[in-house]
C-alpha cells in the first residue's frame, strides 16, 4: 500500500503476490552462475578457456555489487511497475545478445550489464516483499527465503541445464532464459498498479563517478584473482599494472567518499565492531563454500561422472542448503545467540572437509558422497542468513544500505579469492605431486611394466593392434598419474580449509562478546542486497 493505493490489484491475494515476486526474481538468479553450469561447454562455445567463463561470472558479480549504490536513485525515480517492465525487457535483450554472440569481448560487457540489472530486480522485489511483511518474524523469514534461493543457484542450475546443454549448444540456456521472463511480464501487467514506493526523486547529480571507480575496481580485482596464477602474478605486466590500478583506485575512491556530503557507500560502517566481525565471518564462509567446486571437479576428472550425474548428486547439497536455512531462521526467531548459530554451522563445514579428505579415492560409489554433500549444504545454509542479519542489525538504520553493500562486497571478494586460492593450490600441489610420481615411476620399474603389460593385453583382447595397445597403455598411465595429481591436490586443499575452519571456530568460541549477542532486524526498509 502506497499513499492509500495498493501496489497490487485487489483481486491479487497475498499468496499470488508472493508467487509473482518469486517468478520475477528466479530467472535473474538463474542467470547469475549460469555459465558455470557446464564450464567446459561454455568455454568451447565462446572460444575461450575455463578462466574466461569464471571471469564472466565475476563480471556479473561486479556489476551487481558496483551498481547497488547508484541503483537506489533509479529505484526512487521510477514507479514500481514501469521499473519492473524496463529492466525485464533489458534483461531479455541482454540474454538475446548472449545467445547470438560467439565473442568474449561482447560476452564480457553484457555480463556486467546483466549484473547491474540483477541489482535492480533484487532491490525492487525485496522492497515490495518487505512492504507486505509487517512483523519482525515475517521479515526474517523473507531474508531466509531469498538467501536460500541465492545459495541454491549453482546446484539448481546444474540440475536444470545439464540435460539441455548435453542435447544442444550452450547458448540454448540463454534462449530458455528469454522465454522464462515472459510469465513475469504477463503477471506484472495484469496484477500491478502504477504506483511508487517512495517520493519521486529527480535524477540530477547522479554519482556516476563513484560508480565508475567502484565498478572498475571490482572488475580489476576479479581479473587479478582469476588470471593471476595463469600469468604468474606480478611477473606479468597485465597483472602488475592491474594491481597498481587497484591500489590507486582504492585510494582515490576512499578519498572521494570522505569528501562527499552524500557518499556512494558510507565507510563509517567499519566503526562498528559487530559489522567487522560479520564481514569477516561471511568472507571466510564464502571461501569455504566454493571448495565444493573441487569436489565436482573430482567427480568429473577422477571418477569420470558426466555432468548429469554430478547434478543429481548435488541435489543432496541443495537439500542441505534448504534445511540449513530453515534451521537458522528458526534459531533467529527464537532469539538464539549468534555464537550458537555460527559454531554448529562452521563445525558442520569442518566435518565435511575432514570427511571428504578420507573419501577421496580413484574408485568410489556415488552414495558415499551423499551425506557429506548434505552436511556441507547444511553448514552453509546455517551460516549465511544469520551473518547477514547480524551485520545489518549492528549498524544504525540509516547505514543499513551501506552495510548491505559491504556484505555484497565481501561475498564478491570471497568468490574471487576462493578462485585465486584454488588456482594457486591446484598448480602448486598438482605439479608437486606429479613430479613426485615421476621420480618414483619409470618404465624400468617392475610394477609399472606389469601394469602397462596388463593394460596392453586387455586392449588387445578388445581388438586393438599390439603396437597401438602398447602406446595406449602409456597414455593410460599418464592419465592415471594426472588423476592422482588431481586427487592429491583436492586432499591438500581440503586439509588447508580444515585448518582455516579450526581457526575460525576458535575465534568464535573465544570471542566473549558473541556470547551475549542476539541478531534481529530493526527496519522494514532494509535492502538486503
Amino acid at each position: 500500500m502506497t499513499n492509500g493505493i495498493p501496489i497490487f490489484r485487489q483481486w491479487a491475494p497475498d499468496w499470488l503476490v508472493k508467487v509473482i515476486l518469486f517468478v520475477l526474481i528466479l530467472p535473474s538468479i538463474v542467470l547469475f552462475f549460469l555459465p558455470l553450469a557446464n564450464i567446459n561447454a561454455a568455454a568451447g562455445y565462446y572460444g575461450g578457456e575455463p578462466a574466461d567463463i569464471q571471469f564472466g561470472v565475476a563480471l556479473f558479480y561486479a556489476g551487481y555489487a558496483g551498481f547497488a549504490g547508484l541503483e537506489r536513485r533509479f529505484f526512487s525515480y521510477l514507479a514500481a511497475k514501469e521499473y519492473f517492465i524496463l529492466f525485464t525487457f533489458l534483461q531479455m535483450i541482454a540474454c538475446l545478445v548472449c545467445y547470438y554472440t560467439h565473442e568474449l569481448y561482447i560476452f564480457f560487457p553484457v555480463r556486467f550489464i546483466q549484473g547491474m540489472l540483477f541489482s535492480c530486480v533484487v532491490n525492487l522485489s525485496l522492497a515490495l516483499m518487505f512492504t507486505r511483511l509487517r512483523s519482525e518474524r515475517a521479515r526474517e523469514v523473507g531474508f531466509s527465503v531469498f538467501f536460500c534461493i541465492l545459495l541454491c543457484t549453482v546446484p539448481f542450475n546444474n540440475l536444470v541445464t545439464a540435460d539441455l546443454i548435453d542435447a544442444y549448444d550452450f547458448n540454448t540456456v540463454y534462449k530458455a532464459a528469454v522465454f522464462s521472463y515472459l510469465p513475469c511480464l504477463c503477471l506484472l501487467l495484469l496484477s500491478m498498479n502504477n504506483v511508487r514506493l517512495n517520493v519521486r526523486f529527480p535524477l540530477y547529480q547522479l554519482d556516476w563517478q563513484s560508480f565508475t571507480l567502484y565498478g572498475t575496481l571490482l572488475c580489476l580485482i576479479g581479473y587479478i584473482c582469476i588470471y593471476g596464477q595463469e600469468y604468474y602474478w606480478l611477473e606479468d605486466l597485465r597483472i602488475r599494472y592491474s594491481a597498481l590500478a587497484v591500489g590507486g583506485l582504492a585510494i582515490l575512491y576512499t578519498l572521494r567518499q570522505r569528501s562527499l556530503k552524500r557518499p556512494y557507500l558510507q565507510l563509517g560502517v567499519f566503526r562498528f565492531r559487530n559489522c567487522k566481525i560479520g564481514l569477516l565471518v561471511l568472507f571466510v564462509m564464502y571461501i569455504c563454500r566454493f571448495a565444493s567446486g573441487i569436489t565436482n571437479s573430482f567427480f568429473a576428472t577422477v571418477l569420470r561422472f558426466d555432468p548429469m550425474h554430478i547434478s543429481y548428486i548435488n541435489v543432496l547439497n541443495m537439500a542441505g542448503l534448504i534445511t540449513g536455512a530453515i534451521i537458522s531462521c528458526c534459531m533467529i526467531l527464537l532469539q538464539k545467540r549468534i555464537r550458537y548459530i555460527w559454531l554448529p554451522g562452521f563445525l558442520l563445514l569442518l566435518v565435511f572437509h575432514v570427511h571428504m579428505f578420507f573419501l577421496f579415492d580413484v574408485q568410489a560409489d556415488p552414495d558415499k558422497y551423499f551425506i557429506p554433500l548434505f552436511v556441507q549444504g547444511l553448514g552453509v545454509g546455517m551460516i549465511m542468513t544469520p551473518t547477514i542479519v547480524y551485520t545489518i542489525s549492528s549498524v544504525p538504520v540509516v547505514m543499513g544500505p551501506s552495510a548491505s553493500a559491504m556484505l555484497l562486497l565481501m561475498r564478491y571478494l570471497g568468490f574471487c579469492v576462493s578462485i585465486a586460492i584454488i588456482n594457486y593450490a591446484e598448480l602448486f600441489s598438482r605439479s608437486r605431486h606429479y613430479n613426485a610420481f615421476q621420480d618414483h615411476l619409470t618404465k624400468i620399474d617392475s610394477p609399472v611394466l606389469h601394469t602397462m603389460s596388463a593394460q596392453a593385453s586387455a586392449l588387445q583382447t578388445r581388438g586393438m593392434l599390439p603396437g597401438k595397445a602398447a602406446r595406449a597403455s602409456g597414455k593410460l598411465l599418464v592419465n592415471a598419474i594426472n588423476g592422482q595429481g588431481q586427487l592429491r591436490f583436492a586432499m591438500d586443499y581440503y586439509q588447508w580449509m580444515a585448518v582455516v575452519l579450526v581457526g575460525t571456530l576458535l575465534l568464535i568460541a573465544l570471542f566473549p562478546y558473541l556470547n551475549r549477542t542476539v541478531v534481529y532486524l530493526r527496519s522494514r526498509r532494509l535492502s538486503p542486497e
